[in-house]
């Protein structure tokens, strides 16, 4: 059997290391544009910024490693230039000689990922995109002879440049066209991430565009030009579909490749995966796109399995992702309540401030975390944490959970690793599952931090029961403070009404209402408490 792989990065080569330990006898062609093949390019942020000083280390394998331990023909610098679907042959050009020739296949597989988004605008073609070793290369040597660098989108890709071009010793500016960096965060879980980067020093340039590049400086849509010795374009990534598209194949309305749960495009005899193909959303089935290492491994690995004969099938998606912003730990999964609220999909919403472990042992670091739940189904949704540690393995445990079906009451019965350096007896993925029991049951109600003002206009009272000095501090304005630890002794005091009962988290809060509501008052905690009202407002600003 021909076999043809076009893209020798994460799904092509796990495809052609896959099919070799399948089948022996199998020819099998490795085609890259690039260089570089099987590169770690998830770490070319840090190659940038000196954290990965080796740039060996990111250079996994070579052609020449492949074909002695796989027998592997892979061909670097070379592109795939036209699929003759009825002769079932692949024209590939070298990009060293010019010359062409053709590759038969059996089955051929595309995997080319996505380009860096280029938009049209004066000067684009000074910005540099962060993509390949070759792009990586570019880049060091810019920075090299730079003072001033202009990060243009604030994506995964566009924060962690950032980061490392501050760790250069540059002298950076982070422009976002949208309200927010990291569009996955919703908002309040998106501020301490804003504040991350302006206590470290970066401009962070929110709700602006650059509408022009200079020769030393861009512009920006509010008017402002901002020194820019280097302009880095993150601004995002689209499925390389050209090559699809000439040959005819099926591109569904994202931008992507159409496959189906076999990962056949719309010609039987060609298969697809990465970042080039639309993908099924877990929560609806929807197709979207999701550019990530571990779904393109995984795909690359069922193609492999599928040519081989074995009945397997692609899953769907939740998105998990995490990225590593100056110390914090940024992870999400599922959806995020934007997107609900844009569907116009009912949910539940849970915030914590759990630490990291226990509190008595040295290095326990706060976290946020963010549940989403289907109030009719008890389905985990989606989630976010934000946090200097354990945000990784919270995420990814939550992951877990949706993909094995656990609701969120659920949660509350996972029994989870414990000893006081690394979490807590109860983990703040149970208390995420407690909080959801007591809402799901009915025990007790909850407010979000943006409804509050409204609630006050309607004229419902917020009782704030953290200390005076708390109180004092900082404060929801008209809110009024009884102490948990007198709220039996004055209730008298409350004013009548609809309440509002807040702390710093909701953990005294809880205790306050079921006070108050033992009383016969109607009463709903603040989720997340003050931190989270705090945040929400920074967001707004």
């Amino acid at each position: 059997m021909n076999i043809v792989i076009i893209g020798g990065v994460a799904g092509g080569m796990s495809a052609a290391a896959r099919l070799r330990r399948l089948d022996e006898s199998a020819t099998i062609t490795v085609v890259e544009r690039s260089g570089h093949v099987s590169f770690a390019n998830c770490g070319l942020p840090y190659h940038v910024g000196g954290v990965i000083p080796e740039r060996s280390a990111l250079l996994l394998q070579t052609p020449e490693a492949l074909r002695a331990r796989f027998e592997l023909d892979v061909r670097v610098q070379t592109e795939a230039v036209r699929i003759d679907r009825d002769r079932r042959v692949v024209v590939v050009r070298s990009l060293m000689g010019g010359s062409e020739s053709e590759l038969p296949y059996d089955a051929l597989v595309l995997a080319p990922g996505a380009r860096p988004v280029r938009p049209a605008i004066p000067g684009i073609e000074r910005a540099l995109a962060l993509r390949s070793v070759e792009d990586t290369d570019a880049m060091v040597a810019a920075v090299g002879g730079a003072r001033t660098a202009v990060v243009v989108g604030g994506g995964f890709i566009g924060v962690e440049t950032a980061e490392n071009l501050l760790h250069r010793g540059l002298a950076v500016t982070l422009v976002e066209a949208t309200p927010q960096v990291m569009a996955p965060l919703d908002p309040e879980m998106g501020a301490p991430v804003h504040a991350a980067l302006r206590e470290a020093g970066i401009d962070l340039r929110l709700s602006a565009s650059v509408t022009a590049i200079g020769e030393r400086d861009v512009e920006l849509s509010t008017g402002e030009r901002v020194p820019a010795d280097l302009v880095v374009a993150a601004i995002g990534v689209r499925p390389d579909t050209g090559l699809a598209q000439a040959a005819g194949l099926e591109i569904g309305a994202r931008g992507g490749i159409v496959v189906d749960d076999h990962l056949r495009t719309s010609d039987p005899a060609i298969y697809a995966v990465g970042d080039a193909v639309e993908k099924a959303d877990a929560l609806d089935g929807s197709l979207v796109l999701v550019p990530l290492a571990n779904t393109a491994n995984l795909q690359g690995r069922r193609v492999a399995d599928l040519i081989a004969g074995r009945d397997v099938r692609d899953r769907p998606v939740l998105g998990t992702a995490i990225v590593g912003v100056l110390g914090l730990q940024v992870a999400t999964v599922g959806w995020n309540e934007k997107r609900l609220v844009a569907a116009g999909r009912a949910h539940r919403v849970i915030h914590t401030h759990p630490l990291s472990h226990a509190g008595y042992y040295p290095g326990a670091q706060g976290l946020a975390l963010k549940l989403l739940v289907d109030p009719g189904t008890d389905a985990i949704l989606g989630a976010q944490a934000v946090g200097r540690d354990g945000a990784d393995k919270r995420i990814d445990v939550i992951a877990t959970a949706m993909r094995g079906g656990l609701t969120a009451s659920d949660l509350a019965e996972l029994e989870l690793a414990y000893a006081p350096q690394f979490g807590s007896a109860k983990d703040p993925v149970n208390m995420l599952g407690f909080v959801d029991e007591n809402l799901a049951s009915g025990l007790t109600d909850s407010i979000q931090w943006h409804e509050v003002e409204n609630a006050q206009r309607d004229g419902v009272t917020v009782v704030d029961v953290r200390t005076p000095e708390e109180f004092a501090a900082g404060a929801i304005p008209g809110a009024v403070n009884v102490p948990v630890d007198e709220v039996r002794d004055r209730l008298d005091e409350v004013p009548e009404g609809d309440l509002v009962v807040h702390c710093a988290v909701g953990v005294r809060a809880h205790l306050a209402t079921r006070i108050l509501q033992a009383s016969g008052r109607s009463v709903r905690n603040l989720d997340g408490g003050y931190r989270t009202w705090v945040a929400g407002m920074a967001s707004r600003s």
